[in-house]
């Protein structure tokens, strides 16, 4: 027929990105406060981490087991600003993922963001924050399995926890799996020791916000 096209339309993808998986004040506090007292395990710190990043892990630690999840989440910020600090040794990947991000300046239609609609950020970040939840949970494993702790029964939590990724995408049976590791490692692995020393006397006023929140 003269004037017809040569293939159908394309229709764009009605199909809505999956909803968000519900996660308690608990559970969004507990999946950076196990990775956080590994990072400050590491031996970067040279058997213990300095006062200054070490004082909000245990307000953090305090009022997580008090039930408070808010006061937590503000401790783990605060612990957020300070492993950003040059002064400090930079961490490795993926505990790197632990600092406060700082996006390096751009103009918004750089931001691959920019042009998706709400659901679709919301379900991008969801899958972004997954995918460090199985980086952060893979190298904690390991390093407590070097540490000789007993982590036969987490490696597997973790490769069902990643199968669950790869086929279901983000789900509750996945974070299920991810929270059964944090709370084994929160319970196996010793607090990190404390280091001698000064706290800074003039921490940055973002900081102090923080602190006195």
């Amino acid at each position: 027929m003269p004037g017809a096209p040569n293939r159908p339309p394309e229709f764009a993808d009605s199909t809505p990105p999956p909803g968000p998986v519900s996660e308690s004040p608990r559970e969004k506090a507990l999946r950076r406060l196990a990775p956080s007292r590994i990072a400050l395990r590491l031996d970067l710190w040279k058997g213990a981490p300095p006062p200054d990043l070490l004082v909000p892990f245990e307000k953090a630690e305090a009022t997580f087991a008090l039930g408070d999840y808010a006061g937590a989440a503000n401790a783990l910020d605060l612990l957020s600003v300070r492993f950003a600090e040059p002064r400090w040794p930079t961490l490795p990947e993926p505990f790197r993922r632990l600092r406060v991000p700082i996006p390096a300046p751009m103009p918004p239609s750089w931001d691959p963001e920019h042009a998706m609609s709400p659901a679709e950020r919301e379900a991008r970040r969801a899958r972004r924050s997954a995918d460090e939840q199985v980086e952060l949970a893979r190298a904690s494993v390991a390093w407590a399995a070097a540490a000789h702790l007993e982590t036969g029964d987490l490696a597997v939590l973790l490769d069902e926890a990643a199968g669950l990724l790869a086929s279901e995408g983000v789900s509750g049976p996945f974070y299920e799996r991810i929270d059964r590791i944090w709370s084994a490692l929160r319970e196996r692995v010793p607090p990190p020791k404390s280091a001698t020393g000064p706290r800074a006397t003039s921490p940055p006023a973002a900081v102090a916000e923080l602190e006195d929140a």
